[in-house]
């Protein structure tokens, strides 16, 4: 499945809940009565992945994956909770060599959790920067809609449009530019 597929599932299980809480991302994490174990058409069925990925992840060392004794592969409720941790990781953009280095942290025991927190804190500092990276973006692009007479959403106005002091817009009387854009009269909401 598509990262944007796979985060679209995990935003829709989210809802409209308002803030992220704790009993959200259980929400996300909990893989509710696991079977003892799992063909991989099962797990990749729960958790919407191609059997291909979820082969990859294994050859990239990120899971482990016994084998019956016909050679198919046979995933035990660990496995299918680590695939869960990968693809959250993955979905919020963490590169496959940071997470190989957070498993192979994970899989060398206890005396790694300071490191493991360590690459947890630098990815959500990334996490982070990005998600601001894309709130001026969508500044920007609210903007552009309202210059050529749309609608703007909801939250614009929670960005601070309204004084600019957070989006770098204004929408006071006489102004509404970006950075390198000329000045336009601003639109008045109705």
């Amino acid at each position: 499945m598509a990262t944007d597929d796979l985060m679209t599932r995990a935003l829709e299980a989210l809802g409209d809940d308002g803030p992220l809480s704790v009993e959200a991302i259980h929400r996300l994490t909990d893989v509710p009565d696991l079977p003892e174990t799992m063909t991989i058409a099962e797990v990749a069925d729960l958790l919407d992945l191609s059997p291909h990925t979820l082969r990859y992840y294994e050859r990239a060392g990120l899971v482990e994956v016994a084998r019956d004794g016909n050679g198919h592969r046979v995933y035990d409720a660990d496995a299918v909770r680590r695939l869960v941790f990968l693809t959250r990781m993955r979905l919020s953009g963490m590169a496959m060599r940071d997470l190989q280095h957070y498993v192979a942290l994970a899989d060398a025991g206890e005396h790694t959790v300071p490191e493991r927190l360590d690459v947890l804190v630098e990815h959500r500092d990334t996490i982070r920067r990005r998600i601001r990276e894309l709130t001026l973006s969508l500044a920007a692009v609210e903007y552009k809609i309202a210059t050529y007479g749309g609608a703007t959403g909801p939250d614009v106005h929670a960005l601070g449009t309204t004084t600019g002091t957070t989006t770098g817009i204004t929408t006071g009387a006489t102004s509404t530019a970006l950075p390198d854009e000329p000045p336009r009269r601003a639109l008045r909401a109705g």
